[in-house]
């Protein structure tokens, strides 16, 4: 199976990362995408995705961090791409759901980063690592404006409506940690109404951790447990949830 979304590069990981990535392999997981999320952090992201064959790279600026975020950064980023060929850039997007984030000229600012960031990823022909929460709308209407690779949508928690515009654009979408709980019943509607051939795997490690570890640091060993239960909503076998989410990575970020 593929991770498509974790952050094995953060500080969470110093102590166990080698540890943690033989569990995945024990596991089925033999491929991690590490995008990265800050330009402080480009390097740390680079050298760790280096260092182990199985994990692959993808740059970009996460809205998250924007109050931070200088035209410079914008610039490193083009370069870094030249220089390290990243699978995609991300982890990328609009967060419209903290307060902070859309105040003043916050959300302004976050929006001309990301329309940057796709010209970016246009001009080096790669795929896109979305993060969005709340701006599905505002999102949809910047990609469509701009032909594209597609890419992914990562923890996709919005319409079905919405999803089918995605997929029109070429994009696929994420569903992690989220998926095993059972209280997350809009999310596993969703999943059932999405086609499979749409989906991919994904744990957002070290956060957003399955039921089965609540409470405890997530990681890319657990993506089994988003497996079964994609599988129970599907009604199909892991090893059709496995081959047909590692095959639709593998084709939309061209692994």
């Amino acid at each position: 199976m593929i991770d498509t979304h974790c952050h094995l590069d953060f500080q969470e990981f110093d102590q166990d990362r080698d540890a943690v990535l033989q569990r995945c392999a024990d596991n089925g997981v033999n491929r991690i995408v590490v995008p990265a999320v800050s330009a402080a952090c480009f390097k740390r992201t680079i050298n760790t995705c280096i260092r182990y064959p199985s994990l692959e790279l993808a740059l970009g600026l996460h809205p998250i961090f924007i109050e931070q975020r200088q035209p410079q950064h914008l610039v490193e980023l083009d370069q870094l791409i030249t220089q390290y060929s990243p699978i995609a850039v991300g982890e990328i997007g609009l967060d419209f759901f903290e307060n902070r984030l859309i105040r003043e000229n916050l959300k302004e600012k976050q929006i001309a980063f990301f329309a940057k960031q796709i010209i970016i990823a246009k001009q080096h022909d790669l795929p896109l690592i979305i993060h969005n929460r709340k701006a599905h709308d505002e999102c949809l209407q910047l990609l469509a404006a701009q032909p594209l690779r597609g890419g992914i949508i990562h923890a996709f928690n919005g319409s079905v409506q919405q999803a089918q515009k995605y997929i029109a654009l070429g994009f696929v979408l994420g569903f992690g940690g989220m998926l095993t709980f059972d209280r997350s019943r809009k999310l596993r509607r969703l999943a059932e109404q999405i086609p499979l051939h749409a989906i991919v795997l994904e744990t957002d490690a070290p956060d957003m951790t399955v039921s089965q570890h609540q409470g405890q640091r997530n990681s890319p060993e657990y993506l089994h447990y988003v497996q079964q239960v994609l599988a129970d909503i599907k009604g199909c076998s892991l090893e059709t949830i496995a081959e047909t989410t590692s095959a639709t990575a593998k084709r939309v970020l061209r692994l």
